[in-house]
């Protein structure tokens, strides 16, 4: 089997760290799907704006080849245990595929690029593949009853998020951003392994680069980079 990219997202994420590990998490961060030109005909999407959420079916193009593994090391469960690679959601798979539900805020069909279909929620790396979209089933595909394993048993946790310890490094970041960026922030994009308060991190978000730091359940934000777009 032959799988063509049909679309190409153009998001915030440049790099792995940062991204989000599940669609949603984030909600009012916002990408765009850019058509191939196979695919930039109106027709393909006839229809589409009538659901709110979509379905995404991607490649995890940033991987390295690796053997196929059975077992991984889930960052919700501290970096340590290991678990069937197909009771997790890893990116590291047998086939490097990804699914991921997302809103749908908009079909544009203005553009000279065809028709580009502007979504929110996004946890995908820009310039990732897209395989396959099909529209978000309510009746079919949400089951809020059902039981789950680990991710259940080791709740997200949400951090403060303090932008006064340098207050100058905050005001570099344009206002339309920063909603989305503190809520990136407060989903506490470390790996779960890692606590170290002495550690900076940076996280690239756009044409941001934030460095921070954590230390308890308070992220205190150093210094904002910009770049140029």
């Amino acid at each position: 089997m032959n799988l063509q990219p049909i679309a190409r997202i153009q998001s915030p994420f440049h790099e792995k760290f940062g991204t989000p590990r599940q669609p949603s998490l984030v909600p009012s961060v916002r990408a765009t799907i850019v058509f191939e030109p196979p695919f930039r005909d109106p027709a393909f999407v006839r229809g589409l704006s009538d659901f709110e959420y979509i379905w995404l079916l991607f490649s995890f193009s940033l991987n390295r080849p690796v053997s196929p593994r059975p077992t991984v090391r889930p960052p919700r469960l501290g970096g340590n245990e290991r678990v069937g690679v197909f009771a997790t959601r890893s990116p590291y798979r047998p086939n490097p595929i990804g699914l991921s539900s997302v809103r749908l805020v908009d079909v544009d069909y203005t553009s000279s690029s065809g028709p580009l279909l502007h979504i929110a929620g996004v946890d995908l790396v820009n310039d990732t593949p897209i395989f396959d979209i099909k529209p978000y089933l309510p009746y079919s595909d949400s089951h809020p009853d059902a039981k789950t394993g680990f991710p259940s048993t080791h709740a997200r946790h949400t951090l403060t998020v303090d932008t006064t310890a340098c207050p100058q490094a905050w005001c570099k970041v344009p206002a339309p951003l920063r909603d989305s960026l503190l809520q990136l922030l407060s989903a506490d994009p470390r790996p779960a392994y890692q606590d170290d308060p002495s550690r900076v991190y940076k996280l690239s978000f756009a044409n941001l680069d934030v460095h921070f730091s954590v230390r308890s359940l308070t992220l205190t934000v150093l210094d904002v980079i910009v770049h140029d777009s």
